[in-house]
């Protein structure tokens, strides 16, 4: 008898999650109260905990901010309306770290139903210029790639830019990056449908190819519509063998980091995509500058212009082969609290105080430094050192430790750095501990960094990225084209030195 209730007890607690899984709505409201709890939660751990909250904007600043925020939430909201709020207030604190998820109830119901009406058009953009790189209406003969955008809507781009910066999270007052952000493919669409809404029909305001002004009408992208027609258009091909599990990992790896070599022009290009664990880039540089060695190439590339960072471990290997004299990756490394009574909504928050307590040391200043980075040098290799020229193409999503890694070598007279500012911190950023926080009522996640890193304190705070050396910004002609101009111009730059060698 007592197996057979416990039997019902336990289908009925699986039947009751079930139900709750099934029953999630992305319509449902929550209260005021709801909201606020939130609210409340969000703040007081960004007040107690963040070591960057007033590092770029001034703390009566950041209280109106915090008060706008809380005066939006009169009346009940959906979760997609609530981090709407959220991710306006984050943005205010200028810390790329700290940036506003959704909660996994609502990523589960996307993984669900199927994909919905969609903005059609993906944007580059830059200063004021906002130039079609993809329409997904396929048929439109009109808006193609390179095709400058001047209006949607009636919306000037400079309105459209400047509202949608109010909502990216950047290092300082770094615009390269959330340009670069709208620029990344579906991003741009993606955050004007949360601001605007979705429309049947979108009146595009655009300058024909002899510079006159024009407009034009264009529908909403329906995938589903376009996924019918396919399938009726569609030609059946045999089926194709699916790569093994090694593989897949090979492929997956190659995607992160790959190495190209011309041996005949004794030239190298080596893309890395990340600086993240998991894809044996430890092994992946000793052998790369080992081949670089053995093949006597005198012109490496390195792209790091995807590279959002990662592993310090990672940033600073590499650096080592590249670097002629020892160097820091940091001044100062601190965290401003230890423990906290809002610990069961932070994530991994046991092993983080654990941390701190044993690795790192409460100073004067009252914060808990990180002394070994603040102290520690580290040596160039000597193995299959690389002294040949190096050119590092760089742009708005080179952040994090990818900012650690040029900073490192870009003074050097045999390194030109070339494209257009990180989009990390030159002087420093919020990072090292990133656990994500979840809002316990509408399970909206935040990202909370604990460290505040400095770079180097002799750089200017002016809220930049590390600038180029060889700035090289985009054109229209070149997204026209699809041109890779980075790229181009330090091909450019190898050919002149081989030219200048050889005279």
């Amino acid at each position: 008898m007592r197996r057979l209730v416990t039997l019902f007890f336990i289908s009925l607690v699986l039947t009751g999650c079930g139900v709750s899984r099934s029953s999630f709505s992305p319509y449902h409201k929550y209260s005021p109260a709801e909201l606020e709890k939130d609210y409340t939660i969000y703040q007081t751990i960004l007040e107690e905990h963040h070591p960057g909250l007033y590092w770029y904007t001034s703390k009566d600043s950041m209280d109106h901010y915090f008060n706008w925020g809380r005066e939006q939430l009169k009346d009940s909201l959906t979760e997609p309306a609530f981090k709407k709020i959220l991710n306006n207030v984050t943005a205010k604190i200028n810390c790329g770290h700290t940036t506003i998820r959704s909660s996994k109830a609502w990523y589960k119901y996307l993984d669900t139903t199927r994909i919905g009406k969609i903005f059609p058009l993906s944007m580059k953009v830059w200063d004021e210029e906002m130039v079609v790189t993809t329409n997904l209406n396929r048929k439109d003969s009109i808006l193609k790639r390179g095709t400058p955008i001047t209006k949607i809507n009636g919306k000037p781009v400079a309105v459209l830019i400047d509202t949608m910066f109010d909502y990216i999270s950047s290092d300082g007052y770094n615009r390269t990056h959330k340009f670069q952000t709208l620029s990344n493919r579906g991003y741009f669409g993606s955050l004007y449908t949360s601001l605007f809404g979705i429309s049947e029909k979108y009146s595009i305001e655009y300058t024909d190819e002899y510079g006159q002004t024009k407009t034009t009408i264009i529908p909403v992208f329906d995938p589903g519509a376009d996924t019918a027609i396919r399938r009726r258009s569609r030609i059946i091909r045999p089926a194709q063998p699916q790569p093994s599990k090694k593989e897949r990992r090979r492929q997956a790896a190659d995607n992160v980091r790959l190495l190209k070599i011309d041996t005949a022009n004794h030239s190298a290009m080596m893309d890395l995509a990340s600086f993240g664990k998991g894809y044996g880039l430890k092994q992946f540089f000793r052998n790369s500058f080992r081949v670089l060695k053995q093949n006597n190439i005198d012109h490496l590339i390195i792209d790091v212009r995807s590279n959002g960072g990662g592993s310090v471990t990672n940033s600073t290997f590499i650096s080592r082969f590249l670097a002629d004299k020892k160097f820091k990756i940091s001044d100062s490394l601190y965290a401003i609290k230890k423990g906290s009574d809002y610990q069961h909504y932070i994530k991994n928050n046991f092993w983080n105080n654990l941390f701190i307590t044993f690795l790192t040391r409460k100073k004067k200043d009252g914060n808990y430094h990180f002394g070994f980075f603040e102290r520690h040098y580290f040596k160039p290799k000597k193995t299959n050192h690389y002294t040949g020229k190096v050119y590092i193409l760089i742009g708005g999503n080179s952040f994090s430790a990818t900012t650690l890694f040029v900073n490192a070598v870009f003074k050097q007279d045999n390194i030109i750095v070339i494209g257009e500012e990180t989009g990390g911190g030159a002087y420093g950023n919020t990072a090292w501990l990133i656990p994500d926080v979840k809002l316990p009522e509408t399970g909206i996640r935040f990202r909370l960094p604990l460290f505040r890193l400095v770079i180097d304190k002799n750089i200017p705070k002016n809220g930049r990225g590390v600038q180029p050396e060889v700035f090289t910004p985009p054109t229209i002609e070149a997204v026209k084209k699809g041109l890779d101009y980075k790229l181009d111009k330090a091909m450019e730059l190898i050919k002149k030195d081989k030219a200048s060698k050889s005279d």
